[in-house]
């Protein structure tokens, strides 16, 4: 049973966070000497953290050479009105939207786009502008990852 009301994070807390968000296979021993708290004290952190459903999991991010030089995108989709969830339904079909977000501003959602080829991407992105109620998009290639703290994909 969870309490209904939200857990309280302290400063130890969200530094072990960043700490694996950096490097979420750091050791217990590591992480509780970079903190200068003992390990049981991380162990029962993390415990808590779980079951609190602050941490969710734990996984691997894939590095941009294993994913095949292929490219990735930002695509910002501005949708006519009343015809979000169906422009959501048909983008969750395509297996190369990786995620798809609602956002506030300029555009309705962004997604994030994985292909092999600027030309399998010119076909993804003609898709999604061909989709009913897609009113219009502007797209930002990937260049580089500075930092990535996401989740992993």
């Amino acid at each position: 049973m969870s309490d209904a009301r939200p857990i309280t994070l302290d400063e130890i807390d969200r530094q072990l966070l960043a700490l694996l968000q950096i490097n979420a296979r750091e050791s217990v021993a590591t992480l509780a000497r970079q903190l200068g708290i003992a390990r049981t004290t991380v162990n029962s952190r993390l415990e808590r953290l779980e079951k609190n459903k602050v941490i969710t999991g734990y996984g691997v991010r894939l590095g941009q050479r294993l994913i095949g030089g292929g490219l990735q995108a930002y695509v910002g989709i501005k949708v006519q009105p009343r015809s979000g969830k169906e422009v959501v339904r048909r983008l969750s079909a395509m297996g190369q939207v990786q995620q798809l977000c609602a956002v506030s501003g300029e555009f309705d959602y962004v997604a994030w786009l994985h292909s092999d080829s600027p030309e399998q991407l010119d076909q993804l992105l003609d898709q999604i502008g061909s989709v009913e109620g897609v009113e219009k998009t502007t797209t930002s290639i990937i260049l580089s990852s500075k930092v990535d703290r996401g989740q992993p994909v």
